[in-house]
């Protein structure tokens, strides 16, 4: 009987421990979980990359640590929608928690090839136009994100007040970006509104900036140059063009003002980055996608470049 009661105990001991390591097996899994997070960007650009690059730095101020206890899998499309199209089966096999598309086209072709797994947006311009959502304030698809819609009127009304005798203001865009002609209609209307003239001119590619610029420049006082991602790629060689033809340029987009522009309100594309990750970072503590609205950007500020202000003769009084 002894030796059956001593058997029971060392049994029981072993069950114990037994039951304990796997609990702390468990324990330890539950804390060397690695969530999945997609990244499709649509081209490389300053302004997308630094929407992407501030989304990963408030991850990981907030504890979420790419390699630690999170893995993000960014693709880059180059601009190609073959690529688009490829890239988003690829992120929909992956079953990552959710996935981040960087520009609109990014957004609509990770759609399309996935409509389920959650997916945030950022640097699109109008959501609903582009077809990611049907009610901004509660989003009813698998998307919701952050716009970087700004007031196109008002930096329209600032380029007349940093050039009062333009009469004919250029638009340059890529007609194939539905961010942008949403905001060239805009422009367009305000343009009219103060009694200007506007032309414009399109381009397909970056190949086409520096001819197509050239030629706008030759019928323009002033160009205003709307969030488009091609322009945005070629913004350097435009630039050069501005300063030749000794014809100003004011951007919407506040990140290429050092490459092109003399002054805008705008916004900054990594703040815009951050303010993503921060719903981003709802989402991983369980959040759903239709609990949270669209959000537009959380601020607005001047930016100018010093340099063209001198070339142009602007006064920085205006910009008060």
């Amino acid at each position: 009987m002894k030796i059956k009661k001593i058997m029971t105990a060392a049994m029981t001991v072993a069950t114990v421990a037994l039951l304990a390591a796997c609990g702390n097996k468990s324990d330890s899994a539950s804390k060397d979980k690695v969530t999945k997070i997609g990244i499709l960007q649509l081209i490389n650009q300053s302004a997308l990359d630094d929407a992407r690059k501030g989304f990963e730095q408030e991850l990981a101020a907030n504890g979420y640590k790419d390699g630690k206890n999170i893995k993000i899998d960014y693709v880059n499309a180059q601009g190609d929608q073959s690529n688009l199209t490829t890239m988003s089966q690829r992120l929909k096999r992956d079953k990552n928690a959710f996935n981040l598309a960087i520009a609109t086209p990014a957004a609509q072709a990770l759609q399309k090839a996935d409509p389920d797994t959650p997916m945030l947006f950022t640097a699109i311009t109008d959501p609903k136009s582009a077809g990611l959502v049907s009610n901004v304030a509660a989003p009813d698809k698998n998307a919701t994100g952050v716009t970087d819609a700004v007031d196109i009127d008002g930096q329209i009304a600032l380029l007349h007040k940093m050039f009062p005798k333009a009469k004919t203001v250029g638009l340059l865009y890529n007609a194939a970006e539905p961010n942008s002609v949403i905001q060239i209609k805009q422009a367009r209307s305000a343009i009219k509104k103060l009694g200007l003239k506007s032309v414009e001119k399109t381009i397909a590619s970056t190949n086409d900036a520096e001819q197509t610029a050239t030629a706008l420049a030759s019928q323009s006082d002033a160009i205003y140059i709307p969030t488009d991602n091609t322009a945005a790629a070629a913004m350097s060689t435009i630039g050069k063009v501005s300063e030749k033809a000794k014809v100003p340029v004011v951007n919407a987009d506040a990140t290429m003002i050092k490459q092109a522009g003399v002054a805008t309100r705008g916004i900054s594309y990594k703040e815009l980055g951050k303010q993503t990750a921060k719903m981003a970072i709802k989402l991983l503590k369980g959040k759903k996608v239709k609990q949270l609205a669209v959000e537009k950007p959380a601020k607005t500020s001047i930016v100018k470049n010093d340099k063209r202000m001198k070339l142009f003769n602007v006064d920085p009084s205006v910009l008060k």
